[in-house]
């Protein structure tokens, strides 16, 4: 799965909105938006600050981008 499909499912299934995510992130709503539609690709240090948002391991989101 890629990382944008996944970072989103995850999201939604946890019932948190864009301006959510960003306000517990830091990580503004504009660059998470253009991360799920596959606009832009997340430094490591925003893959950090959403899977702390999010309660997952970053080890979940980050090694989707590399198998």
């Amino acid at each position: 799965m890629r990382i944008e499909i996944l970072l989103k499912q995850i999201r939604q299934d946890k019932g948190i909105t864009l301006k959510k995510l960003s306000e517990k992130s830091g990580v503004s709503t504009s660059h998470i938006s253009d991360i799920e539609k596959n606009f832009k690709m997340p430094s490591l240090v925003v893959m950090v600050k959403l899977a702390k948002a999010l309660d997952v391991g970053v080890t979940d989101l980050y090694k989707v981008i590399w198998w």
